[in-house]
């Protein structure tokens, strides 16, 4: 029997980020192409309205665009089926039965949402969608029975929330309906990317990124502003690599890691220039990106198929739904018409 995998959706607010590739993608490439796993993957807007509620635009306008990054890494819409939440309406009311059974305080608790609420800088004024998120992610994981979710370091806490709401459910109602879910996280050491401002987050409310989409000229010039050691002012400076962004990156994507440390030796003993890093850094890069860049392209020659594509997995994915719901309704006892 194959596993379940469900990657937990990138809000359509912008395009994705190398970030997103290393942070979760590029593990639900990997795992998708396993075909160990029936893989579904979500292009989270009602999540992503919590905070643009007065600018529903923004996200229609940016939806189709993170379904070309989701192609373009290597989502193949053959062994995977890609969705958008809020055309599933098994969701929101899964979300309900869960928010029964988790407290405000655990809510308050939770620090992915803390985090996020500081960086967003809502103050008082958190909208109540943004601040039950953890409860409907639990619905969007629950609802496909994931028992493996392709995730970020710092979605831990999410999945742990998610996990406790099942077992409450399942102790509630005494019936093992829903799955806990495990993470899958990236390689130690390949964590969450800092923006190429030296930014600890690479954000696109920050606009610190480089995206998926960006051609090689714009890959380049963000690479030649990166941020590295500021007191590294003469090449014959020695230089600071803990907290230099190109070394960062040179980290996570160079393959030459031989390479790599002979730079950073001439880098702290001096004699090497930021230039000459940042143009390794580049055909690095380059290397990475041109490919999705190149499957990015052809997919949108056509997006009349791309639309296509949606449609069809969120039918799928309705009927996924859908089955789980009634088998959350039959353990509540809300059955009436059976």
């Amino acid at each position: 029997m194959a596993k379940h995998t469900f990657l937990t959706g990138d809000r359509p607010t912008g395009r994705l980020h190398i970030g997103h590739y290393i942070g979760s993608l590029k593990n639900r490439v990997a795992l998708q192409n396993s075909g160990d796993y029936d893989n579904f993957v979500m292009i989270a807007d009602t999540q992503a309205l919590t905070d643009n509620a007065n600018n529903p635009e923004k996200i229609r306008n940016s939806l189709m665009q993170v379904a070309l990054d989701y192609l373009a890494v290597g989502i193949d819409p053959q062994k995977t089926t890609i969705l958008i939440q809020s055309a599933i309406p098994a969701l929101p009311e899964l979300t309900m039965y869960y928010l029964d059974l988790v407290t405000v305080n655990r809510l308050n608790r939770n620090p992915t949402v803390k985090a996020e609420i500081q960086q967003k800088a809502f103050g008082e004024s958190v909208p109540a969608g943004f601040f039950i998120y953890p409860v409907s992610q639990a619905a969007d994981i629950t609802a496909f029975k994931a028992d493996t979710v392709p995730v970020g370091d710092d979605q831990e806490p999410m999945l742990e929330q998610t996990r406790e709401i099942v077992r409450s459910f399942n102790r509630t109602y005494q019936r093992d309906v829903l799955v806990e879910p495990e993470g899958y996280f990236p390689p130690k050491g390949s964590g969450r990317l800092p923006g190429i401002d030296g930014n600890a987050k690479m954000s696109k409310s920050l606009n610190n990124g480089i995206y998926l989409s960006d051609d090689a000229d714009t890959v380049q010039k963000k690479i030649m502003s990166m941020y590295t050691d500021p007191n590294h002012i003469h090449v014959e400076d020695p230089g600071q690599v803990e907290g230099n962004v190109v070394f960062t990156y040179l980290d996570v994507f160079a393959t030459d890691t031989a390479k790599v440390a002979e730079l950073k030796a001439q880098y702290q003993h001096g004699g090497l220039g930021d230039v000459k890093i940042k143009r390794y850094l580049n055909e690095v890069m380059d290397g990475v990106l041109r490919p999705i860049r190149e499957r990015r392209e052809q997919y949108a020659q056509d997006m009349a198929s791309v639309q296509q594509i949606l449609i069809d997995g969120t039918a799928h994915a309705n009927d996924i739904a859908n089955q789980t719901l009634q088998e959350v309704r039959d353990a509540i006892g809300f059955n009436y018409f059976k």
